[in-house]
């Protein structure tokens, strides 16, 4: 017996792939060396050998004439139906040498060794993005010529991922066959029950290798990496701004365009974002699936969490490049940094006072117009901005997140902890501009005010 017939895979000297039979070795070569001799006359394609030819041929004709003896599904090319069966016989003959893992077919183990090669093979010609996996680059590729080849037969909505069509057929049939052990909710799709059970269980299993911070979503970590990378490679072509994935390209085009696809079957709202809508519904159902396991206060989504949190640790991440003051909220960093620029973009059309920050002028409007939307469910009061709610619902809780560091006296709301610790400091920021005289408290100089212009507003 020769050499030749004694070896148990034939490996391709350029990528890597294995093969058991050398005339498969043989006619994968030729794509690498990009031969391609044999066309489709019905759709022009080019193709490396004749049986490939063939096998594609069924696209347009939709023959599949390979049966699954088990379960019926049809094939049109017998390696496919071979391959299938595997999930039915649970067979897993091809292992990774590296790490043991066992595969149903040779092109997964080629491509699970690339975890631990590093390898990547296929290059995006557009921006020079590396794939360990060919079937990684073409869906990639589309994020550039925004091809969507996947339609949706019911209300024609099209898709750069098969997997996605399939998904997103499941709004039209309700279908939700996956379903969380821990609350019983459903979801459509495998991957989506898997990531919600993280709400539950607190797993952040994607860890970022530079700052060591971690993510439930690995889509999350790759968006992070951009901060210490600065790469961002996906571009708005109606304004050129540039993100650091394609997704987010896609969510920000919907600014220009005022697209909101994704709507509330309660009330009709409509959201540009698939998560906003996620989180509105839970206005409806009263969800609250997100608890401080200091204090057990329950929120709705994970950021008012997060933020929540910090009242307990102290922690003040966002720290004023000016003075040097620091603050547990971005938002209330730059409503501090307006007392350096003195900037109040944002003007009350209806009295003409301004403001530095959007959300304070959307609260402020409401004095205006009445509306209070933020309603207690313990006695049905309501308010017109959701931290007046906030500070309320402690009447009723009793809580008291805010504690002085000096004597431990405790407080509803931050802004009495704020004056409170003035006694401790001494600290009296506010000053009369008509006698110099100092007070703790800003409402304590507006009652002093009027000893000198004797306003006696309570009759």
């Amino acid at each position: 017996m020769s050499e030749e017939l004694g070896k148990s895979s034939y490996d391709c000297d350029i990528c890597k792939e294995s093969f058991l039979e050398e005339s498969k070795l043989n006619q994968h070569k030729q794509i690498h060396a990009g031969e391609a001799p044999y066309h489709c006359d019905i759709s022009g394609k080019s193709l490396s050998h004749r049986n490939t030819l063939t096998q594609h041929k069924r696209i347009h004709t939709g023959e599949k004439q390979y049966h699954c003896d088990i379960c019926g599904k049809s094939f049109s090319d017998s390696s496919h139906l071979t391959r299938h069966k595997r999930v039915h016989t649970g067979e897993k003959p091809y292992h990774c040498d590296i790490c043991g893992k066992s595969f149903s077919d040779a092109g997964s183990v080629t491509t699970h060794k690339r975890i631990h090669t590093g390898e990547k093979p296929y290059h995006c010609d557009i921006c020079g993005k590396s794939f360990s996996d060919s079937s990684h680059l073409t869906p990639h590729k589309r994020v550039h010529t925004g091809e969507k080849p996947y339609h949706c037969d019911i209300c024609g909505k099209s898709f750069t991922l098969g997997g996605s069509l399939t998904i997103h057929k499941h709004i039209h049939t309700g279908e939700k066959q996956y379903h969380c052990d821990i609350c019983g909710k459903s979801f459509t799709y495998g991957s989506s029950a898997t990531k919600h059970k993280r709400v539950h269980t607190g797993e952040k299993p994607y860890h970022c290798d530079i700052c060591g911070k971690s993510f439930t979503l690995g889509s999350n970590l790759t968006i992070h990496k951009s901060i210490h990378t600065g790469e961002k490679p996906y571009h708005c072509d109606i304004c050129g701004k540039s993100f650091p994935d394609g997704s987010s390209v896609t969510k920000h085009k919907r600014t220009h365009t005022g697209e909101k696809p994704y709507s509330c079957d309660i009330c009709s709202k409509s959201f540009s974002q698939s998560c906003s809508l996620t989180v509105h519904k839970r206005i409806h159902t009263g969800e609250k699936p997100y608890h401080c396991d200091i204090c057990g206060i329950s929120f709705s989504h994970g950021s008012p969490l997060t933020r929540h949190k910090r009242v307990h640790t102290g922690e003040k991440p966002y720290h004023c490049d000016i003075c040097g003051k620091s603050f547990s909220q971005s938002s209330c960093l730059t409503t501090h940094k307006s007392v350096h620029t003195e900037e109040k973009p944002y003007h009350c059309d209806i009295c003409g006072i301004s403001f530095s920050h959007n959300t304070t002028l959307t609260t402020h409007r409401r004095i205006h117009t009445g509306e209070k939307p933020y309603h207690c469910d313990i006695c049905g009061k309501s308010f017109i901005g959701s931290s007046h709610l906030t500070k309320h619902t402690r009447i009723h809780t009793g809580e008291k997140p805010y504690h002085c560091d000096i004597c431990g006296k405790s407080f509803s709301h931050s802004g009495g902890l704020t004056q409170h610790t003035r006694i401790h400091t001494g600290e009296k920021p506010y000053t009369c501009d008509i006698c110099g005289k100092s007070f703790s408290q800003n409402g304590v100089l507006t009652k002093h005010k009027r000893i000198h212009t004797g306003e006696k507003p309570y009759h």
